[in-house]
């Protein structure tokens, strides 16, 4: 069972959705361990909606954090919405615990070597992880908690070999290029060109999931059936298969530049990758349509 952070930018697009779905099926099979979810979001809503999603899905209990300080806007086709109609125990954005406390918490209760963080949106509340001092939770500065903790990170972010994508570019281009260089063990970068391919949340999830269920509510708010790409969804299915549907570049590094753009060095010596298309994109889709709409394949 993968022990399992999620950072999330929960608001401009519904893959968010679709990844946090995708979560709690595994973990209902016991694939996975959801410790906690960071909300890196200047959506007033989004801390809501995802409590709402872990209300519905049986855990309440999840810690949400998220970064504190931070000039709120209500933007998103959705968030609002599912925390209007679905229940949840958070009443605002402040509710929600601080992310970088949080994370350390979460992390210094855990085994050595025994956590994965995923990575979904921009790395703001990662950055501020690394960046962190000795608290409460640890006498470990944020870069040496990490270090001890975290056995993988996987980031959905980047185009690989080279370009220029949203999660590394917007809104916060310092801190994707801090935490990718300063990074202490291993990543894999899950890039633009792997999700974009792979496209769910159409014509099975509306006719599979009854009225009422919020990624089926979500998914129509968002753009009523029309299909989207699976960014953040090909994260997931990398961590908690990883070999089994891409294969790995060569050891390498990414190198982030000032405007969030990126570009890949081979380095032997190096521990970060990013994920190359080996099955078909289709195929790969109907497996995410269906964890999405919790159904978990005897073969999965």
């Amino acid at each position: 069972m993968e022990k399992i952070i999620l950072d999330t930018d929960i608001d401009s697009d519904v893959d968010d959705v679709g990844a946090i779905a995708m979560l709690h099926t595994l973990a209902d099979h016991g694939r996975a361990e959801i410790l906690g979810i960071i909300v890196t979001s200047d959506d007033q809503h989004a801390p809501q909606c995802t409590d709402a999603l872990n209300h519905y899905f049986g855990r309440p209990e999840i810690p949400i954090g998220v970064e504190k300080n931070v000039n709120l806007r209500s933007f998103s086709k959705y968030t609002k919405t599912i925390a209007q109609e679905f229940h949840h125990r958070l009443g605002s954005y402040d509710e929600a615990e601080d992310a970088s406390y949080l994370y350390r918490k979460l992390l210094a209760d855990q085994a050595d070597a025994s956590v994965t963080i995923i990575t979904v949106g921009h790395l703001t509340n990662l950055r501020n992880l690394l960046d962190s001092s000795p608290d409460q939770y640890s006498n470990l500065s944020g870069l040496d908690l990490v270090k001890r903790k975290v056995k993988l990170w996987v980031c959905m972010g980047g185009h690989y070999p080279e370009g220029k994508e949203a999660n590394f570019y917007r809104p916060d281009p310092e801190s994707t290029a801090v935490s990718v260089d300063k990074w202490p063990g291993k990543v894999v970068f899950a890039g633009w060109e792997i999700g974009n391919n792979i496209i769910t949340g159409s014509t099975f999830l509306k006719a599979y999931l009854p009225d009422g269920h919020p990624v089926r509510r979500a998914y129509e708010l968002y753009n009523n059936f029309a299909g989207r790409q699976s960014w953040d969804q090909a994260a997931i299915l990398y961590a908690v298969s990883p070999g089994q549907y891409w294969d790995l570049s060569k050891k390498g590094k990414a190198i982030v530049n000032k405007d969030g753009s990126n570009r890949w060095r081979d380095d032997p010596q190096a521990n970060q990758f990013y994920l190359l298309e080996r099955e078909n994109p289709d195929e790969i889709a109907k497996i995410i349509d269906a964890l999405m709409a919790g159904v978990y394949g005897a073969s999965f």
